[in-house]
């Protein structure tokens, strides 16, 4: 049994939560939910706005009642508490009528039920609904645990077509890319061939006579090249003195 001390003390402890909660209330306007949405973005009228550009305003409205919500529940548990503490059956839970120990008491003194009887056992690892239908542009293609795949597969198609523009900026990125041309995923992927050098050497058709082509791509590769002090199997990558593509 909770002493006298011990009662009093859960009982100012109450006592000042729910003057604080009062004063809360009070201060917000009950988070100004007391005003209507159309009054609180100071408009005329809604209905000639699109949903859309009322987006952040329905947010915290939305928000403001989730609050407003748990502060009232708070403020109804304290009531009930101190309604049974005049009535002596404060710490006493309500299925088993055994004694709260005093520890969770101390943690939660709005508590009702001991933690054997608490209503709220079971916790949730449930994922959110919205991932039915917000999951990734693309699924496992049916070659992805094939050795060395380089079909055109599904991650392709997304690509070429996320290529000509998305509704993601460059902010929305952990490494941001360079420009509004590369926010899609895996931008920096090669496109059309799989080695980086694939994209500059060229032999003719006995697979002899290499040739380098300078590009981008050539000159990126020369400089990691550089960098890392090595060479590739096939000696160091000294341009084609002339560019094919720029012959008149």
């Amino acid at each position: 049994m909770l002493t006298s001390r011990q009662l009093s003390e859960f009982k100012n402890q109450l006592l000042e939560r729910k003057k604080e909660l009062s004063v809360h209330f009070e201060d917000n306007d009950h988070f100004n939910l007391q005003r209507s949405l159309r009054d609180s973005t100071a408009e005329l009228s809604l209905y000639d706005n699109h949903p859309g550009d009322l987006a952040t305003e329905e947010y915290e409205r939305e928000k403001d009642v989730a609050l407003n919500e748990n502060f009232r529940a708070e403020y109804e548990g304290v009531e009930r508490a101190l309604e049974a503490i005049s009535k002596g059956t404060y710490g006493i839970c309500e299925v088993c009528q055994e004694q709260i120990p005093v520890e969770r008491l101390e943690a939660l003194p709005t508590a009702r039920y001991c933690v054997e009887h608490a209503p709220d056992q079971f916790v949730s690892h449930g994922r959110p609904i919205e991932e039915d239908v917000l999951m990734p542009p693309f699924g496992q293609y049916d070659l992805d645990d094939k050795f060395e795949n380089v079909a055109y597969d599904a991650e392709d198609s997304w690509q070429d077509a996320s290529s000509y523009g998305t509704s993601e900026s460059p902010a929305d990125f952990y490494d941001p890319p360079e420009d509004y041309q590369n926010t899609y995923i895996e931008s920096d992927e090669n496109y059309g061939y799989v080695e980086d050098y694939e994209n500059f050497v060229g032999v003719d058709i006995d697979g002899k006579n290499i040739t380098i082509f300078p590009n981008k791509e050539h000159e990126e590769y020369e400089n990691v090249l550089d960098e890392e002090g090595i060479m590739t199997e096939f000696g160091d990558l000294e341009p084609y003195e002339k560019d094919p593509y720029t012959e008149d």
